[in-house]
């Protein structure tokens, strides 16, 4: 499989006034969180909540911050989470792609709707097996 990447675009859901930024991002399902650069949470001016540990790709700890809230648009779809602070380009990581029901077509290197639930966004909110 290639590397797939997707436009978005990201805002400060808690500034509607503040302008919306468009990235090309990279899909990554073995990531969990979305991922910014610097620049971008400075632009979109988002809070810091609190400083996180990461691992990261070289086995390496760091300490990076995480702020909130991100609004993330992909395909008339929404999502609101928080992000980690680093590197140099947008990642989007599984829990957002999770969020907004996107899944990735391997074949054809595309993040899109999740053919089951074409028109709108579905959530499991309960598990499969009921309580016996």
């Amino acid at each position: 499989m290639g590397i797939i990447y997707a436009d978005l675009r990201l805002a400060n859901d808690a500034k509607p006034e503040l302008e919306e930024i468009s990235a090309s991002a990279l899909a990554d399902t073995g990531a969990l969180h979305l991922c910014i650069p610097e620049h971008v949470a400075l632009q979109l001016q988002l809070k810091t909540l609190e400083m996180r540990e990461v691992i990261l790709a070289d086995g390496q700890p760091r300490q990076v911050r995480y702020v909130s809230p991100v609004r993330i648009e992909m395909f008339n779809r929404h999502c609101v989470t928080g992000a980690l602070v680093f590197g140099d380009q947008v990642l989007l990581g599984a829990i957002p792609m999770e969020d907004m029901d996107l899944v990735i077509e391997p074949a054809r290197l595309r993040v899109t709707v999740n053919p089951k639930a074409p028109n709108i966004p579905l959530s499991m909110a309960k598990g499969n097996k009921p309580h016996e």
